[in-house]
């Protein structure tokens, strides 16, 4: 997601094949690489914050480091009434997120764009902010993620993350950011965290 803190441009693009599940009550194929998150199948982190995720049946969705797209995808998938914006760092995962989209017939809803967390969406709104940061993010990144969600997030909006490591701590920033925030989900050693921008003025990155 940011390129200082975690993502390496590799000097070999990996082969790409084709996976299928079912996830969420629909059938998914991604193209993966193994130069992009989770080749072998979708992991278990993302697979149970599709799973458990709180979307409404109309609005727009972000997925912040959408890797493949596994996230976005299935939910756009889903919920034909959604519209989903997909943001990666890596050039090669923002490839196969938008070949996948057209692989899954949702492209017409799905737009996949480059950059580093929000510097791709600056100005827009979302009803949900969703992303399973990778480990090696490190807890810096997961805080620009938190602080940066309330000026993205309309009102009554949420910002939804699975942990595997720090959750404690990302639980704390999202109280503090927020003024609420809870455990929505604690399983398989990961855990899926939950906040919701109230009506008064959150804490966000400014402040």
């Amino acid at each position: 997601m940011t390129s200082g803190h975690y993502y390496r441009p590799r000097s070999r693009r990996g082969p790409r094949r084709l996976i299928s599940d079912h996830i969420r009550g629909v059938t998914v194929e991604f193209y993966v690489s193994s130069d992009v998150f989770s080749p072998d199948e979708v992991d278990t982190g993302t697979r149970l914050l599709i799973e458990h995720a709180e979307v409404p049946d109309k609005g727009v969705v972000l997925d912040l480091g959408c890797g493949y797209g596994a996230i976005g995808i299935t939910l756009a998938k889903a919920y034909p009434g959604l519209r989903v914006v997909m943001v990666d760092i890596n050039p090669r995962a923002v490839e196969l997120a938008k070949l996948n989209a057209r692989h899954n017939g949702v492209d017409d809803r799905v737009t996949v764009l480059h950059g580093n967390l929000y510097e791709p969406v600056e100005g827009m709104e979302f009803n949900v902010i969703i992303s399973n940061p990778p480990l090696a993010a490190g807890m810096a990144t997961i805080e620009e993620i938190i602080r940066g969600a309330p000026r993205h997030l309309a009102q009554g909006g949420t910002l939804q993350l699975v942990m595997r490591k720090g959750a404690n701590r990302a639980l704390e920033l999202m109280m503090d950011v927020f003024g609420d925030a809870r455990v929505a989900l604690r399983k398989k050693g990961y855990t899926i965290l939950y906040a919701k921008k109230q009506s008064r003025e959150p804490r966000g990155e400014n402040q």
